[in-house]
């Protein structure tokens, strides 16, 4: 086994498959700039490496695949005029348009905590493999960001996308499987059958469909069902894409059936605390982003993200929920009412020509 980017990144390589560890268990396995550096090397090489067939991604430790981004060194960044908070988020959004259009086929196995960053790594695999563990999560919006790393793609194509992008509200495998953020869960015991099956497959000229064989053979059904199913037609109601957040927040409040009143309330509820203009920023991305390939939602989102840094509400909301973690943001403007739409429509304003956007070449590179 050996050791990268200072030892966050481990990789054994057996019997043709590479097996990828993200190694900050103590963090969550959150991505420093160097993972991401690492992994882009990883991925450029084995998809020209024929000895290698397949690519199985995992976490350290029991509790997480990787719980989002180094989101510290990235304030501190931005605090002193660095430049890591804009380079971080070009590699890591052309890693992951990388992973969405890759080559070989990755198996990223999720039996944990997956938010953020992890989410950008997993929803570009071929097999994103979901277990009893699973807690997942885009929850940016409560720290006064967006869901970036390809939300703008994966949650503008779910039947829940919208209600997930805007509350962060964390689900569990069955409701992965449901909003499409999932392919199958496996239990535990079978994550382990596979893992040690492959040191000695007798692989075919068709990896892919050997590990797809594989996988549905060793699936299982989820524990407990979807909670999300049974609310479908109150989110399509309540969080209709025409609607502002505000009419979906008066909505949620006036639910009168008694079966909904406590799941809208408390969704009110949730909203109040998230950043008033990032709700808003995420509602018209979402939005925008239905009628958008994958490679014009990065560029999108690079554009937003740049503006985060600046307009003062990620800063606040790193320092209340991450750092003094009095979770008490102080959000500019406090209320959905004070918001003023052009500050909205500033996060999508162009920043670059188009051929002198950081992600111009990403079809050119990957397809």
């Amino acid at each position: 086994m050996q050791e990268h980017a200072n030892g966050e990144i481990t990789v054994d390589i057996r019997n043709r498959v590479a097996h990828l560890t993200l190694n900050r268990p103590q963090a969550l396995n959150a991505l420093s700039y160097d993972m991401v550096l690492s992994l882009a090397d990883f991925f450029t090489h084995w998809a020209k490496d024929d000895t290698i067939h397949a690519i199985i991604m995992r976490g350290a430790g029991e509790k997480a695949f990787c719980a989002g981004g180094d989101i510290r060194a990235l304030r501190e960044s931005a605090l002193h005029n660095g430049t890591l908070h804009h380079d971080f988020f070009i590699d890591e959004y052309r890693l992951d348009y990388q992973l969405h259009r890759y080559v070989k086929p990755v198996v990223c196995l999720l039996d944990g905590i997956v938010m953020g960053g992890g989410m950008g790594l997993s929803q570009g695999s071929g097999f994103r493999i979901v277990g009893p563990k699973t807690k997942m999560a885009m929850p940016e919006t409560g720290i006064g960001l967006f869901p970036d790393v390809g939300g703008s793609y994966f949650l503008s194509r779910s039947p829940v996308g919208l209600y997930l992008g805007l509350t962060g509200q964390m689900i569990k495998a069955s409701d992965a499987l449901y909003a499409n953020l999932a392919d199958r869960f496996m239990t535990t015991e079978s994550i382990a059958t596979l893992v040690a099956l492959l040191d000695s497959h007798q692989w075919s000229a068709e990896p892919a469909r050997d590990l797809a064989a594989l996988i549905d053979a060793l699936a299982n059904e989820p524990y407990g069902t979807a909670t999300l199913s049974p609310l479908q037609a109150a989110i399509d109601q309540h969080f209709a894409p025409q609607k502002s957040v505000a009419e979906m927040i008066a909505s949620l409040e006036g639910e009168s059936r008694s079966e909904l009143q406590s799941w809208a309330s408390k969704t009110a509820a949730l909203l109040k605390t998230r950043s008033p203009t990032l709700l808003e920023v995420t509602r018209r991305q979402l939005n925008r982003a239905s009628k958008m390939t994958l490679a014009e939602c990065f560029r999108m989102e690079l554009g937003i993200v740049y503006h985060c840094f600046e307009h003062g509400d990620l800063m606040e909301g790193i320092r209340a929920v991450i750092l003094d973690k009095d979770n008490q943001p102080r959000w500019n403007p406090a209320t959905l009412a004070a918001l003023d739409p052009d500050a909205v429509a500033a996060f999508f304003a162009p920043r670059w020509e188009r051929d002198h956007h950081p992600l111009a070449n990403l079809e050119q590179l990957f397809g």
